[in-house]
């Protein structure tokens, strides 16, 4: 059903339906949650390259979709109100936000309107029109609508600084589970290695960012399935990140709701476990293949990745504080990137002998005792 609204109140709405991607730049901890601006839309935190943070306004163009996703509240068939805003309503609202917020950028998702170039074209448009007629030259965020072609994906790159195809799913097989629209290696992979090769180094749209999101326990699939899918994505298509969804009760079908994790067992914990094992992908030198995982395929949920491993792996320690390298030590439990390089940096001026002559207290302290030695 469509309402007849005006620009804030679908601005309103939008921004509300697009919580569930999450893959943007923004945060996943208590302290860079979303949360409202004025006009009571929704802004989300990002990091920024100067540090600290800054905000970003997240919208769909429109929650209208052809799709029968099972997971997605907006899927074709499902009673919601149905709200489509035009690219210059969107374009103009934005800067008039963004000169009262002083945004960093945008991301831009949309439901797939008709068909997916028909949708792109929507994006882009918005897009070209903030960076040609605003002259906008902050951060814009591109959705890549599953199935879009070739030339609207390459008009995408040369207006976003960061796009996305979500994966939702690792493999045809379940992705055939939850869609019968979709065709998972010509509407997924297809744009995903197609992104890969233009934005590789020395490549045309070099330095555009390819990001992508799974939803957790829509599907079977299980955190080892997963995790392969992603290092894969990694080490093959240099992506720049993957972000992970729980699957919530309610927004789907209900017999999706967290159909792979078993009774009593939070799914939100499940989600947390994936990033921190996409941690220690992406920033502690580990492999995808090097991942410790329970019987069933599962991570586990008592305890981090990085401690399962190192209780599995004895003969790995103690890590020597004053000669092991930086590799070493980013293996140690409740050692992170920026403890390593206060010992590193420190070793340069004498022998390390307690952890907490580099500030490591509390909770860490304890962990990481247990496993390193200072001779």
């Amino acid at each position: 059903m469509f309402l007849a609204m005006d620009t804030q109140d679908k601005i309103e709405l939008l921004s509300e339906a697009s919580q569930y991607d999450l893959a943007c730049a923004c945060g996943t901890g208590g302290k860079d949650r979303r949360h409202r601006g004025v006009d009571g839309r929704w802004l989300y935190p990002v990091p920024v390259a100067r540090g600290g943070q800054g905000i970003m306004l997240k919208s769909l163009l429109g929650n209208e979709c052809v799709n029968d996703c099972r997971y997605c509240p907006f899927r074709a068939g499902s009673d919601v109100r149905r709200v489509v805003i035009q690219p210059e309503e969107m374009a103009h609202a934005f800067m008039e936000y963004d000169r009262r917020e002083d945004l960093i950028g945008l991301f831009l998702s949309s439901g797939v309107m008709r068909d997916p170039d028909y949708t792109m074209a929507r994006l882009n448009e918005t897009a070209r029109i903030l960076r040609q007629r605003y002259r906008y030259r902050g951060y814009i965020h591109l959705k890549v609508i599953p199935g879009a072609s070739d030339a609207a994906i390459e008009d995408a790159l040369s207006l976003a600084s960061a796009v996305s195809v979500n994966i939702e799913v690792p493999g045809e097989a379940h992705c055939r589970r939850l869609s019968t629209r979709k065709d998972y290696l010509n509407d997924i992979i297809r744009p995903m290695k197609l992104i890969s090769r233009l934005t590789a180094r020395g490549a045309k749209y070099a330095g555009v960012c390819q990001t992508t999101q799974f939803v957790v326990g829509a599907a079977s699939e299980t955190d080892a399935e997963i995790v392969r899918y992603t290092g894969g994505l990694y080490k093959r298509l240099g992506l720049d990140r993957a972000y992970f969804s729980a699957y919530q009760r309610g927004l789907g079908e209900a017999e999706l709701a967290s159909a792979n994790l078993p009774p009593g067992k939070d799914p939100l914990l499940r989600e947390h476990r994936l990033y921190q094992v996409d941690f220690l992908l992406r920033r502690y030198g580990f492999d995808d293949q090097e991942i410790p995982f329970e019987p069933d395929g599962s991570l586990a949920l008592d305890r981090d990745p990085k401690q399962a491993w190192a209780e599995r792996h004895p003969e790995f320690f103690p890590v020597r504080l004053s000669t092991a390298p930086r590799e070493g030590l980013l293996r140690v439990p409740g050692l992170g990137p920026t403890s390593v390089t206060r010992i590193l940096a420190s070793r340069k001026e004498g022998r390390v002998r307690d952890l907490r002559e580099v500030g490591v207290r509390g909770k860490r302290l304890l962990k990481a005792s247990a496993y390193v030695a200072a001779e």
